[in-house]
């Protein structure tokens, strides 16, 4: 083992700063305090210290963190390899100077010190160093154009942060929220991959070092740039948006190992590079690798659509969400490359060059966009997408008629799935993996590793990427008034589409899976067949194994599947029945209830042949201008009716079948007590001529009381009484209505017995 001067004391102060987090863990979770271990894990400033809970699962997200910190002190602070040291000249050593100057200032970060503004512009100094010297050293392995770019870019993002403080500093943000400010940005990002090429190539620098450095880029694009420091919800609930920053950069320690490392290498005299076996040239299998990332962009490009995922996918949730508008740019590039077949440049210019960094990297790359097409085609209808397009064409992506800002719903998942990229990025990579792969004496454990992980993911995509684009039924139906003004036309669903809309809504799929509306129909409904045959089947063993119930399947199932449509249908004709049997006992209960005889004779009488029915027990008129705002007396003081003008209101029980005869006459009749539980005589003033009882919820709606449609004043006498059916002293209720012209507003009670 390779051992370091400062090896056991990093070690230790390590293992003693994560046994410390674990104590932290273990007494906040006792205390229900986990503050100091979110100050000491990611906040020392504790500017978001109120907003942490009693979460239990903080520990266990913090202590990993603490772990990856663990290591970066250690690596920090074991300094170089024991032995002699690296000679490299007196510019080497100044820059191991000052990259040990940018360790420092960079760990002054950790302590929980006051900021001072112009500590960072000392920071600015050191680096402007930093770039020079590299400058300097790097030119005897490095190209020139490769070191000017590294001077340039490096000088200009300096600069940049330099006027960005002072601005700040002085109140001026005149150069704050431009469009164009990320371009700024990313020069940071520019100058560290250009050095990192160089460093490659040197060497003086170890692969450890470039890959700390290549993680440290990654990283640079999750910035808090974007994010919201505006919560909303309960107490209790997680504010991410204003959590994430912080956990973002408790992990992001990888520029400061990457400083550290780059320093220790410059002391270390590196052993010298595994001799690797010449690669062999680039036969058929290469051409194929080459090939496949093109089939699924030829077929996307024929269908108009440039792009690989398109911003409606988790993984461009989260680049928007938790990072500035540099990675989300960096983001919509590497959409539109892969999209286009721009990997198969890529494996191109590695198989031309042979060299076994360009095709270990051009294969690891191949491996991570096919598990991230996976991860956006498996997690597509999470994505939460809401605001505005920012650079996607919105033709290809917004749903006609969408408003802005656009919700998830509103965005288009058009082209093919990404399945198909992800099974040919993967695929090339294989190819390239087992073409080029290492010489046996230099191949590592996780290699092997890596080649059956590959395999694995190869195969388990190969199933789920055939779910090739069929046609999807549009389940927006049009509503009744729009087809009665025209504004659209009738549309009839056969049984399978009425399946496929029904599991396009959580109330519809009544427990079953929930599809999102671009899912095929061929999909839902082989989802709907596999159930059905769950459902004919009828095995207990099988059901037990699904855990689901038979009779949750039958009534989703009911429109495709044969064995739940018998079962529907059957309980359908019991109901029917039923309902025949009731109904045909509300009628011969109607029947027997004696005539009314009319005293005098009416101009009309009738008497409704089947039982009404109320749904809150008020059979009421509506007459005329402000009828409507004006609410009838639910609660008489006689129990039965009330009246205002253009307003009748009868009230009745709601629970029982309503026998009712009407009668009009053209002057009053005689009072009739006998055989009634209640007569009650009102005025009422019929501002229209229609005096038509109805109840707009059931559908009830008696014939009209007016005198040949007069207007004015009438007296309404209204007849009420139980009817005693087989036994039972309540079974129906009698009603009798009389109405004829007359003056006067009084209330008379006849007859009230309760």
């Amino acid at each position: 083992m390779r051992r370091h001067r400062f090896g056991r004391l990093a070690a230790g102060f390590a293992a003693l700063y994560l046994a410390a987090v674990i104590v932290l863990a273990v007494v906040g979770l006792v205390t229900g305090d986990l503050v100091p271990l979110w100050r000491v894990v990611a906040d020392p400033d504790g500017y978001t210290a109120d907003e942490i809970g009693a979460w239990p699962w903080l520990p266990a997200l913090l202590v990993p963190i603490a772990a990856v910190q663990a290591w970066a002190y250690r690596e920090v602070l074991r300094g170089r390899l024991r032995g002699e040291p690296a000679r490299h000249g007196r510019e080497a050593r100044l820059l191991r100077v000052a990259l040990y100057a940018m360790v420092v200032y960079v760990l002054t970060w950790q302590l929980p010190i006051p900021y001072l503004w112009w500590t960072s512009l000392v920071a600015d100094v050191i680096e402007l160093a930093v770039i020079w010297l590299f400058f300097r050293v790097l030119r005897e392995t490095s190209r020139r154009w490769t070191r000017v770019l590294i001077l340039v870019t490096g000088t200009l993002s300096v600069v940049h942060n330099v006027v960005t403080t002072i601005a700040y500093q002085t109140g001026n943000f005149r150069f704050a929220g431009q469009n164009w400010t990320w371009a700024l940005d990313a020069l940071w990002s520019v100058w560290l991959v250009s050095l990192l090429v160089a460093q490659t190539r040197d060497p003086r620098w170890s692969g450890a070092t470039v890959r700390a450095g290549v993680i440290a880029v990654l990283f640079s694009f999750l910035s808090s740039g974007s994010v919201s420091i505006v919560t909303f919800g309960s107490a209790d609930a997680v504010s991410w948006k204003l959590l994430m920053p912080s956990l973002l950069g408790a992990v992001s320690v990888f520029s400061l190992v990457w400083w550290a490392r780059s320093a220790h290498d410059l002391g270390t005299l590196q052993p010298p590079a595994p001799v690797w076996a010449r690669a062999r040239g680039w036969p058929l299998p290469a051409a194929v690798a080459i090939v496949l990332p093109l089939l699924p962009a030829a077929v996307n490009l024929a269908q108009g659509v440039p792009f690989w995922l398109g911003p409606k996918n988790v993984l461009g949730d989260v680049v928007r969400e938790y990072t500035g508008s540099e990675a989300t740019a960096y983001w919509f590039a590497l959409d539109l490359l892969v999209g286009v077949g721009a990997p198969a440049v890529l494996i191109l210019l590695a198989v031309r060059r042979r060299t076994r960094t360009l095709l270990r990297a051009t294969t690891l790359s191949l491996f991570l966009l096919g598990g991230a097409g996976a991860v956006s085609a498996f997690t597509s209808e999470h994505s939460t997408f809401f605001g505005e397009l920012w650079l996607y064409p919105e033709s290809l992506y917004v749903e006609r008629g969408a408003t802005v800002p656009y919700e998830g719903a509103q965005l288009l998942s058009p082209g093919i799935s990404p399945l198909w990229y992800a099974l040919a990025l993967t695929a090339s990579g294989l190819v390239l993996l087992l073409l080029y792969a290492a010489p046996p004496a230099h191949r590592v454990r996780h290699h092997v590793f890596l080649a059956a992980l590959a395999s694995a993911v190869a195969l388990c995509l190969l199933p789920a990427a055939d779910m090739a684009r069929g046609p999807v039924t549009d389940c927006d139906m049009p509503e009744p008034w729009q087809i009665d003004t025209g504004e659209a036309e009738p549309r009839a669903l056969t049984a399978a589409q009425k399946f496929v809309c029904s599991l396009r809504s959580e109330y519809g799929a009544q427990g079953l899976h929930v599809f999102p509306g671009t899912t095929p129909d061929q999909v839902v409904l082989a989802y709907g067949r596999r159930l059905c045959g769950v459902h004919t089947r009828n095995d207990p063993r099988e059901l037990a194994r699904l855990e689901i119930e038979r009779a949750s399947l039958t009534y989703p199932l009911a429109e495709i599947c044969p064995s739940a449509t018998t079962i529907v249908q059957a309980a359908k004709a019991k109901q029917d029945q039923e309902i025949a049997a009731m109904q045909a006992g509300s009628q011969a209960l109607c029947d027997a209830t004696p005539r009314h005889r009319p005293r005098i004779k009416p101009v009309r009488a009738i008497r409704m042949k089947e039982p009404q029915w109320t749904d809150y027990g008020v059979l009421q008129t509506y007459e005329g201008e402000g009828a409507e705002e004006t609410e009838p007396d639910r609660d008489p003081g006689n129990g039965l009716v009330s009246s205002a003008r253009g307003i009748l209101a009868v009230m009745t029980h709601p629970d029982f079948d309503l026998c009712v005869t009407l009668e009009t006459y053209t002057r009053r009749p005689p009072v009739e007590t006998k055989g009634w539980d209640k007569v009650v005589e009102v005025g009422y003033d019929s501002p229209g001529g229609e005096i038509v009882l109805y109840d707009s919820l059931s559908g009830t709606e008696l014939p009209n009381l007016a005198l040949n449609g007069r207007k004015g004043h009438y007296r309404i006498r209204v007849h009420y009484a139980w009817f005693p059916w087989k036994g039972e002293a309540q079974s129906g209720q009698r009603l009798l209505i009389m109405a004829y012209p007359s003056k006067g507003d009084k209330e008379i009670v006849h007859r009230n017995r309760r």
